[in-house]
């Protein structure tokens, strides 16, 4: 079983995720044209660090809550594993989406 992020990083990539995660297995990329991490499943010990560290819960504690993403996950995380780490976002920064919320400030 692996966290699983989902949607809501798609264009935000706060990366607050990165900094708590224990074991480096969250990467950042491109999908779509936008900015967006994974969280490599392979790696992930479940440690749930990453869900509150999001401040717009785009992240899911299980792959059955978002298998779509848990499948983009698994897919990029091999791909982006090398990429260069992105500088944490600031959690006063307005999330760029209108649909997006601040929810873990």
């Amino acid at each position: 079983m692996s966290y699983v992020i989902g949607e809501a990083c798609l264009g935000e990539r706060y990366a607050d995720c990165v900094e708590v995660c224990p074991v480096d297995c969250i990467y950042p990329g491109e999908y779509k044209g936008e900015e967006f991490m994974v969280i490599d499943p392979d790696l992930c010990i479940d440690c749930s660090l990453c869900k509150p560290a999001c401040p717009i819960d785009a992240i899911f504690e299980t792959e059955e809550e978002a298998p779509d993403w848990a499948e983009v996950n698994a897919e990029l995380a091999p791909q982006w594993a090398d990429n260069e780490p992105v500088e944490v976002r600031p959690r006063d920064d307005p999330p760029r989406k209108p649909h997006n919320k601040i929810v873990n400030p």
